[in-house]
């Protein structure tokens, strides 16, 4: 990531209100900036599109509940923003609700999408009578949580220390090795360190065999490593995607500069969503 306030401090958007696991990612990935919260993902990276923040944190990927959608499209249908870093988080999920709450009293369990679905089996297991309801963030669901009669939520930990919450019970996440992928949205990518991951989307004929196969060989013939593909709908067509992949190494590499050259003429859609330094734990 270039510097856009040098001499100033950084300010990261994240999806809010304060407690919530992108907002742990952004203390985690950029610890001396200004932390701000927005209500939605879109919110947070509109932030950076007008110039109220230099950064975005959000999530673009889970190991239980796959790709997050918000992200992913915004990513394809906005111009001037790219990834220039990412941050891999372990998740915890915990059961919270107002002090003195039993598990025999909890009728209804608030929590974010994405995080009702990776706990769903402890739920169905653990509190079979109670209904779920989604909420924008898991730091929002605590704080309806907290004042809602017969209610909990599932958050990180640091939401009960904000809501004053108890936890009823920690890792309550189906799989112990549930992560999230987050990455940083600024105006520009970052430059090469020699550990870098590119991300990117194209669309092909979807009507000729083989046009997907001829772009993957533009990666496997110079030896370029790809780490993650999948597919969206373009919104265009029923049937017709646009395919997005990772693949190791920075665009300025010169294999990768030739390969993304390669299948951009090869594409009806083409965009380099961004190159930056791979994470390491």
């Amino acid at each position: 990531m270039g510097n856009p306030n040098v001499g100033q401090r950084v300010r990261v958007a994240y999806l809010g209100p304060p407690g919530t696991n992108s907002e742990v990612a952004a203390m985690r990935g950029f610890a001396a900036a200004e932390h701000l919260p927005f209500p939605t993902i879109v919110a947070a990276v509109r932030a950076v599109e007008s110039g109220d923040a230099e950064l975005a944190v959000v999530p673009i990927e889970n190991s239980l509940q796959g790709t997050i959608t918000d992200t992913v499209d915004l990513l394809i249908h906005d111009d001037g923003i790219a990834i220039c870093r990412e941050v891999v988080l372990p998740i915890e999920h915990c059961l919270m609700a107002p002090h003195g709450t039993t598990r025999a009293s909890i009728e209804v369990v608030y929590s974010h999408p994405q995080s009702l679905g990776q706990c769903r089996r402890w739920l169905e297991a653990n509190l079979p009578h109670a209904r779920t309801e989604a909420a924008l963030s898991n730091s929002e669901a605590a704080a309806i949580a907290m004042r809602t009669p017969a209610a909990a939520a599932i958050a990180p930990a640091r939401a009960a220390d904000i809501y004053g919450a108890e936890i009823l019970e920690r890792g309550i996440e189906d799989s112990r090795v549930n992560k999230t992928r987050f990455v940083a949205i600024g105006r520009e990518g970052a430059p090469p360190t020699g550990r870098d991951k590119t991300s990117l989307a194209f669309a092909v004929a979807h009507d000729r065999p083989g046009t997907l196969v001829s772009v993957l060989h533009e990666f496997a013939d110079r030896s370029i490593n790809m780490t993650k593909i999948e597919s969206r709908p373009s919104g265009e067509e029923l049937g017709v995607y646009v395919f997005l992949i990772d693949i190791d190494g920075h665009r300025d590499d010169p294999l990768v500069e030739q390969a993304l050259a390669a299948v951009r003429e090869q594409a009806d859609f083409f965009k380099v969503f961004g190159s930056y330094p791979a994470w390491v734990d």
